[in-house]
């Protein structure tokens, strides 16, 4: 048995089960730190920060965890820092609350935080990267130099000459490189996240709290480093897992023909539809994928909810099951909105909502419907933002990257560029994908409501609303092409990726390896997603991967 119990700085915002769970999984107990005394009594701290660095700061500050804190680091105790958990070291960030003034950080490593530039880039960071190492350290000694580890954050610690000797390892990024690792003795802290990062993050993890254990864990040595060394973001393969209940009251993962999902019945056999497709029980299936090399595994929650979300009960426990033995991200869709009881009359925000799926292991939450809703104000509004859409308000304390927008279109095909509402973004569809007629332009019709209700307003449209608002990644689908397995709509992808700065996941419409590798190549998106094909093992995950490879897109190998 561990000689030790891990001190847990929770600080309250976000998922931090999948920590909890990682340091389960490398065989030691956790002690939760709630009161500021029992900081300095730790023997070691992981701080796994998540959200916006002013609001984490502030809280640290009302929970007075930030002046023992200091005196903790100062004494050169062991300590891992996480995302957020290691740029709270800085001494400040760009990153603060509207409206009020920067918070300083904890000041233990020089430097100023700062944001990538959406520009230039695609903001936030989200996939697998590399990491090039500074220092010969026994976190990273059980792990290969050239695995790839999980990020997913929009500002970063640049490499400068006053914090140099802290840098454990540096990544790149389009053309920035960052801090995504730092060491000094027995300070340690990651950009990166260990417990989303696969077998590699929990051997990091591991490797961190058996050298605690055995007093090796300040034995660094520096390393020769190539300056102009970089590393590359991988392509993600992302798998969807439509959950809802079927005629039983059981939860399945069913998979239907433009979300259509039950089975169709033979005339003359059964009248009438037949029941919800049932192709696997939800936190099986995602752990076989979770094995076999899935990079993201996204929930989607398609049952129409009588009850409050909160109520929930049986999505939050598939998420905290789930998330014991699924170390890559998760993400829940489906009923992220404010609700009231019509029974209590109590009401939930959104950002309730959002909270209690966090805490059962999600690392982040789709909206659909309400960011529609949203979109449409804000366009009524003039431009005016009122602070308060579910979209602000979660992204406000969690960061926009734990904030997804799900977009669900339809074709409506014209005659010309010009032949519609100018509010509309016509496109030209390309010569595979004409519409079944040969029409060759089309707008791209928002719905909402699982896409039983049409608005008029289009998918460019709420994606830019979408960003303007807080969403930190858009996942594109498009009901004409979803269960056809004839590929992804190139036009639409194009068209949203080009008018926006933050990740977009290609979705609806793959059938074979060759439909990923053909998205990536045709359309500037970062992810790509896929349900039935791999639902009904017609495609294996590492096939996919492989194709991506030989095309010469870059895929993570799982280790």
């Amino acid at each position: 048995m561990p000689s030790f119990k891990v001190s847990l700085l929770d600080y309250g915002a976000g998922n931090v089960r999948s920590v909890r769970n990682a340091i389960f999984a490398a065989g030691f107990e956790i002690q939760e730190i709630t009161e500021p005394g029992q900081i300095l009594e730790a023997k070691a701290i992981i701080f796994p920060g998540v959200g916006a660095f002013g609001s984490a700061m502030r809280v640290l500050k009302e929970k007075g965890f930030d002046e023992p804190l200091r005196q903790y680091l100062a004494q050169n105790r062991p300590f891992l820092g996480i995302c957020l958990g290691m740029q709270t070291l800085f001494e400040s960030s760009d990153e603060h609350e509207p409206g009020k003034p920067p918070i300083p950080g904890l000041g233990v490593i020089p430097g100023k935080v700062i944001k990538f530039d959406e520009t230039k880039m695609t903001v936030p960071h989200i996939g697998w990267n590399g990491r090039i190492l500074h220092q010969q350290s026994p976190v990273f000694e059980n792990v290969n130099n050239d695995d790839d580890v999980y990020f997913v954050h929009s500002f970063y610690a640049p490499v400068t000459a006053e914090n140099k000797e802290w840098v454990l390892s540096s990544t790149t990024y389009e053309d920035e490189r960052f801090i995504s690792a730092v060491q000094k003795g027995c300070v340690v802290a990651t950009q990166f996240h260990p417990e989303k990062s696969g077998p590699t993050g929990l051997k990091v993890m591991r490797a961190f709290l058996e050298a605690v254990e055995n007093g090796t864990l300040g034995s660094t040595k520096p390393l020769e480093i190539d300056e102009t060394a970089t590393t590359h973001l991988t392509k993600r393969v992302v798998v969807a897992l439509d959950v809802r209940t079927n005629d039983h009251g059981d939860l399945v993962v069913t998979k239907g023909d433009q979300y259509d999902v039950r089975e169709n019945q033979k005339e003359g056999v059964v009248t009438g539809r037949g029941g919800v497709r049932n192709l696997g029980k939800p936190v099986a299936l995602a752990s076989r994928y979770y094995q076999e090399g899935g990079d993201e595994i996204a929930f989607l929650n398609i049952t129409s909810f009588r009850q409050g979300v909160i109520e929930d009960m049986p999505m939050l426990q598939v998420l905290e099951e789930a998330s014991k033995n699924i170390f890559v991200p998760l993400t829940v869709g489906g009923g992220i909105r404010s609700y009231s009881d019509p029974a209590s009359g109590q009401t939930w925000s959104a950002l309730e909502v959002a909270s209690r799926y966090f805490r059962a292991g999600a690392d982040k939450v789709s909206m659909g419907s309400d960011a529609v809703d949203a979109a449409e104000a804000l366009i009524a509004s003039g431009g005016k933002k009122t602070g308060e859409t579910s979209l602000e308000t979660i992204s406000r304390v969690y960061g926009v990257q734990a904030v997804v927008v799900s977009i669900d279109p339809k074709r409506v095909y014209v005659a010309s560029q010009d032949s519609t509402d100018k509010k509309h973004v016509v496109v030209e569809l390309e010569g595979d994908q004409l519409g079944p007629n040969g029409e060759r332009f089309c707008w791209y019709q928002c719905t909402a409501k699982g896409g039983r209700e049409e608005r008029d307003i289009c998918a460019v449209t709420v994606a830019r609303c979408s960003e303007a608002l807080g969403a930190g990644e858009i996942m594109l689908n498009c009901i004409d092409m979803d269960g056809q397995c004839k590929g992804f709509d190139i036009a639409l992808m194009k068209a949203v990726s080009e008018a926006v700065t933050i990740p977009v996941i290609a979705s609806s419409g793959a059938g074979k390896p060759e439909h990923f590798t053909d998205v990536f190549k045709r359309a500037n998106v970062q992810a790509a997603l896929a349900a039935g094909m791999f639902h009904r093992k017609e495609v294996e995950i590492e096939a996919v991967k492989e194709h991506m490879r030989s095309n010469g897109i870059r895929a993570r190998t799982c280790s």
